[in-house]
């Protein structure tokens, strides 16, 4: 039996063995043909280097290096990435604050209620409101389209903010071509805050601010609140002929308890004797004198809030670029 099995080790001079692939098969790789297809791609890639070169074309471009070119991320490209998330995140979150400002107003003044609902659309707390959903939801789409490297969510960030920049630019050559008439706009304004004193909260509130911190009284001087039925000369309760305590130089009596009828019958008093008593000068000269003072301050934030406006769009464009040229190469 041994014998015989080492009889048939041997190869037979006249049995004939078939080395060829069978044609039937073609899924079955020839022998040794990944290696000849690795150096025929190898002289091949080299021809066409070769080629390139001689006729003066670069076989670095797409065209050559699509197969074997990966791109991949820079530090500043990964820099650019995380700083516009985190500063859309802060932004974010100041949208969602100023909101929450805006809801909390609304809510506690108890605007929603059904004889206030018809005037919800003058209520300055909707400003409120407005500005932080805008802000909001602008600084979120940049903040996740940056996160998640999302192309539109980044283009439609860099579009509201193109926009926004747009719209400043306008609205300071609208308000330089009408500076002329900006005095009366703000009158008319103040003499309405001045009128619904004692109806709205929000209008009670700005004018005492103006008031009190730019030490003025009404909007030209203090006989403009006879505007106000309840301070008018003619009504008949205990505010007749009188002006807010926030007019008053020494609103507080004793120095310690806010003192609310200091102002009553001050519209009697002549401007001499007036003067101990409340501030003569209207809140329009004070926000002049304001403007006039701070104007440097104006222009510099101004300046620098169209400034990082630029360079969030500069950023955002220069992280599309980034991811539009890696997705090529992927």
């Amino acid at each position: 039996m041994r014998r015989y099995l080492d009889i048939r080790r041997i190869p037979l001079l006249w049995s004939r063995r078939d080395n060829t692939q069978n044609e039937s098969s073609p899924l079955i790789p020839k022998a040794g043909s990944a290696r000849e297809d690795a150096q025929e791609l190898g002289y091949v890639t080299n021809e066409f280097k070769l080629a390139g070169s001689n006729n003066g074309q670069d076989y670095n471009s797409p065209a050559f290096s699509r197969t074997e070119t990966y791109y991949r991320y820079s530090l500043m490209d990964y820099f650019l990435k995380y700083f516009l998330f985190l500063c859309n995140l802060v932004f974010t979150v100041l949208g969602l604050v100023v909101l929450g400002l805006g809801m909390w107003g609304l809510i506690s003044k108890e605007s929603f209620a059904q004889e206030k609902i018809g005037s919800i659309g003058t209520d300055p707390m909707l400003i409120l409101v407005t500005l932080g959903f805008l802000l909001t939801v602008l600084c979120l789409s940049g903040c996740v389209g940056a996160l998640r490297e999302n192309c539109c969510l980044l283009k439609l960030f860099s579009i509201a903010v193109l926009v926004l920049i747009s719209a400043q630019l306008l609205a300071a050559i609208t308000a330089y071509s009408l500076k002329d008439q900006i005095g009366s706009y703000l009158r008319s304004g103040m003499l309405t805050a001045m009128m619904h004193y004692q109806d709205d909260l929000d209008l009670r509130f700005i004018t005492d601010e103006i008031q009190s911190n730019l030490q003025c009284c009404g909007a030209d001087n203090y006989h403009d609140w006879e505007i106000n039925i309840y301070y008018n000369c003619s009504a008949p309760g205990v505010l007749a002929c009188g002006v807010p305590a926030t007019c008053c130089v020494d609103p507080l009596q004793n120095g310690t308890v806010w003192n609310s009828q200091c102002g009553v019958g001050a519209q009697l008093l002549d401007e001499f004797t007036a003067q101990s008593v409340i501030f003569l000068g209207g809140c329009l000269g004070g926000i002049s004198r304001w403007i006039e003072q701070h104007n440097g301050l104006i222009g510099t934030v101004g300046v620098v809030v169209l400034g990082v406006q630029i360079l969030t769009l500069f950023v955002t464009t220069r992280l599309l670029e980034s991811i539009q040229r890696h997705k090529v190469y992927m």
